[in-house]
């Protein structure tokens, strides 16, 4: 599928929106060492002619993510980007010198913005020693470690590359490397304690990440934990876990600012953070998601998912799979999603200019939460309360259409 012209983009339509959000780059490299059992992302273990590991494109693929921003440019000629993210699949197996010229080729093509974030998804499995300090000076900004647990019998359990000596090893590179950096954990692993998750998390924190991200395993569909569901923690468990990291991650000093998603102060994640505010990204490389606004419309695509079929179609100008136009009855929901994740929640006026809907498409909705508890809110801001919080689905779910 190519792009249409821009004017299909800015013909008139339903929604009217006074001025366009921040804009993201989201970059998706797509192979891995090895597929995890819980990942529904679109990753691939890269394969030869002959069917065994091989190293990955990086050349041809690098060519083609041009080939693809390159013909998506129209759609956001003028606007500054403030933020990319490298994301996967693995992108720390692509060679520092691969990210190097990834990077300089955004540059060339693309406005950024003079403190523009730039983070990376590294796993400890690729950590090589001054390997990160050679994406440091490649150009990236900050690295996001998939570490997600430092017990080696649950990195087994998980499908990881990694153990417990090699976690440590990158995020010492990483602190010294960066001046901010991510660390991920999961919690309510299979086979998993509350004594075995609060070494995790003790161990995590000596480490003194200036942003934490911890994750509730699910087992999403068609993963291979789905066809062979494990034996995970029952949710009184789970939920002791959660109130583990609430308190100790508060007595560190970091805030929780999003449901998952712990920072230092000056250390929050502006690319996830420009996400939960419906902000704008233009997703490129195979079977990545974007999300664009323009003066009448909100579109979401899909570009083509097979890594070898993107790569042809993407030199060819044909890298997008799907393409549909949020439909106005949808979008309270698409806000909301996103918004309620945030711990201050957002702005009246930042739905309105979002959306380009007034504020009586989502009234009926922040009344029942507020009559439940959910929710509080004054004239400028609504935020979800502690209660909302923790019962977040539930709070969403009241702004279905």
């Amino acid at each position: 599928m190519s792009l249409p012209d821009l004017a299909h983009y800015m013909r008139p339509g339903t929604l009217s929106l006074p001025a366009l959000p921040p804009l993201s780059l989201y970059v998706h490299l797509p192979w891995c060492l090895k597929k995890c059992p819980y990942c529904d992302f679109n990753s691939h273990e890269f394969r030869g002619e002959g069917g065994e590991l091989a190293p990955a494109p990086e050349a041809r693929y690098i060519a083609a993510l041009m080939a693809d921003l390159e013909a998506s440019l129209p759609l956001i000629w003028g606007r500054a980007v403030h933020s990319i993210f490298i994301g996967g699949g693995t992108p720390s197996l692509f060679s520092p010198e691969s990210i190097d010229q990834l990077i300089s080729g955004l540059r060339a093509r693309l406005r950024l913005e003079a403190e523009c974030e730039i983070t990376l998804e590294a796993n400890p499995g690729t950590f090589e020693k001054d390997r990160f300090r050679a994406f440091r000076q490649a150009g990236v900004t900050r690295l996001s470690i998939g570490v997600q647990s430092f017990n080696d019998r649950h990195l087994q359990a998980l499908g990881r590359v990694h153990d417990r000596a090699q976690a440590l090893a990158a995020v010492e590179e990483a602190r010294s490397a960066f001046d901010t950096f991510n660390l991920d954990l999961m919690y309510a692993l299979p086979g998993q304690s509350l004594e075995e998750f609060s070494q995790d998390l003790d161990t995590a924190l000596a480490l003194a990440p200036p942003h934490l991200s911890v994750y509730h395993l699910t087992i999403e569909p068609n993963t291979y934990f789905a066809k062979y569901p494990p034996v995970v923690p029952e949710d009184d468990t789970a939920y002791a876990m959660l109130d583990l990291i609430t308190e100790r991650t508060a007595a560190r000093g970091m805030q929780r600012y999003e449901v998952s998603a712990y920072a230092q102060p000056g250390h929050g994640c502006f690319h996830n953070t420009n996400y939960w505010q419906f902000g704008d990204y233009l997703g490129i490389g195979a079977g990545a998601h974007g999300k664009l606004s323009f003066a009448h419309r909100v579109v979401r695509q899909v570009r083509v998912r097979e890594p070898r079929l993107y790569m042809d179609k993407a030199l060819a100008g044909e890298a997008i799979a799907q393409e549909t136009e949020v439909k106005r009855s949808e979008l309270p929901f698409e806000y909301m999603l996103n918004a309620l994740r945030l711990r201050e929640g957002f702005a009246l006026q930042d739905f309105c200019d979002r959306t380009g809907l007034p504020l009586s498409a989502i009234a009926a909705g922040l009344d029942e939460a507020e009559r439940k508890g959910l929710i509080e809110r004054d004239f400028a801001r609504v935020k979800p309360t502690e209660r909302g919080f923790d019962f977040l689905s539930d709070l969403q779910a009241l702004f279905l259409a």
